[in-house]
C-alpha cells in the first residue's frame, strides 16, 4: 500500500464548493487581508468580497499578507497527526505572494515530508492544479508525483482577464508603474494575462464590451477545439459584476459544448486577497485542460 499523500493549499485556489473525492484529502489555510489597519482571515465575514469592495469604494487602505509560517506547520503537524504520510503543498505564484516561501520554511522542521509547488499561477488556475493532484493522489501517486502532475496542468492553463483600472495592481505592486501607465494611456481597456507567474499587460482594446467580447474568444482559443480531443474545463471569475460573468459563461458554455464534454463553465467571485488587488469590474476566464 502507498503513502497516504495530504494536499495543503491557500484560500487563493478558489476551488468548486464541491470537491467529490478530493474532500478529503485537501485543506485549505487563509490568507490575511487588512482593511482599514485591521487584519482578517480571508474568509471571514469581515474579509469577504463584499468588505473589500465596500473599502476600495470608500476610498479605505485595503492590504494582504500570506499566511505565517506557524499555521502552515501548525496545518502539516495536524495532518501528520491524522495519519498522513506526505504532504503537496500547492501554492499561489511567489511573484505575486509570499504563501510559498512561508509552506518552504513550514516544510523544512514537518513531522512527514513536505513537497512545495510553487504553481506560478493565481486564482482558479490554482484551484485546476489542486485538483489535478487529487486526481493523481487517487491513482496511487507519491506527493511528488502529484506535485508534478499539478505543475503540468498549471503550466497548461490559460489565465486572461481584464480589469477597470489597474491602479489596484499597481499599488499592491503586483504590475510595475511602466505598465500600469501602457495599460491606462489613451483611455484603453487593458486585457492582462498571467505568464510565468507575472501579470503582464496581454493587449489593449478601445472599450470596454471590446474587451467582454475579446475575453470570449481568448477563451475559446484557449480550448483549442476542435483538435484538443481531451476537453476543457472553464471557469469565469468576477469581482463585482454578476451580470458580465453570466453573460459569458453562456455565451462560453454553448461555443465550447464540444470540448466541455456535458461540464458546465464554472462561475463564481473573486475572494478577498484576489479581489483587493484587482478591484470592483474584474473580469477573467481561466481555461484548464479536462481531468
Amino acid at each position: 500500500m502507498g503513502a497516504k499523500v495530504a494536499i495543503v493549499t491557500d484560500s487563493t485556489a478558489m476551488l468548486p464548493e464541491d470537491l467529490g473525492p478530493a474532500a478529503g484529502l485537501v485543506t485549505v489555510v487563509p490568507l490575511q487581508v487588512a482593511i482599514d489597519g485591521t487584519s482578517y482571515a480571508e474568509g471571514e465575514p469581515e474579509a469577504s468580497a463584499d468588505a473589500v469592495k465596500a473599502a476600495l469604494g470608500a476610498h479605505k487602505p485595503v492590504s494582504t499578507s500570506r499566511p505565517a509560517p506557524a499555521l502552515l506547520a501548525d496545518t502539516y503537524a495536524e495532518l501528520a497527526a491524522d495519519g498522513f504520510d506526505e504532504i503537496v503543498s500547492i501554492h499561489v505564484s511567489g511573484e505575486m505572494s509570499a504563501t510559498v516561501e512561508s509552506a518552504r520554511l513550514a516544510g523544512r522542521d514537518a513531522p512527514v515530508p513536505v513537497v512545495t509547488l510553487d504553481t506560478r499561477a493565481v486564482g482558479p488556475c490554482v484551484g485546476f492544479a489542486v485538483l489535478a493532484a487529487a486526481d493523481a493522489i487517487a491513482g496511487g501517486a507519491s506527493a511528488q508525483e502529484a506535485a508534478d502532475a499539478a505543475l503540468a496542468r498549471a503550466e497548461a492553463t490559460r489565465s486572461y482577464f481584464y480589469v477597470n483600472t489597474l491602479d489596484h495592481l499597481r499599488r499592491g505592486g503586483r504590475i510595475g508603474a511602466a505598465a500600469a501607465l501602457l495599460g491606462s494611456a489613451l483611455a484603453v481597456k487593458p486585457l492582462l494575462a498571467i505568464e510565468d507567474g507575472r501579470v503582464v499587460l496581454h493587449e489593449r482594446v478601445r472599450t470596454a464590451s471590446r474587451a467582454l467580447a475579446r475575453l470570449e474568444e481568448l477563451a475559446v482559443d484557449a480550448a483549442g477545439l476542435p483538435s484538443n480531443a481531451e476537453g476543457v474545463e472553464v471557469v469565469v471569475a468576477h469581482l463585482g459584476s454578476p451580470d458580465r460573468a453570466i453573460v459569458l459563461r453562456d455565451h462560453l458554455d454553448e461555443r465550447l459544448a464540444e470540448g466541455l464534454g456535458g461540464r458546465m463553465v464554472r462561475c463564481g467571485e473573486l475572494g478577498a486577497v484576489l479581489g483587493a488587488h484587482v478591484g470592483p469590474g474584474m473580469l477573467a476566464v481561466v481555461v484548464a485542460p479536462a481531468l
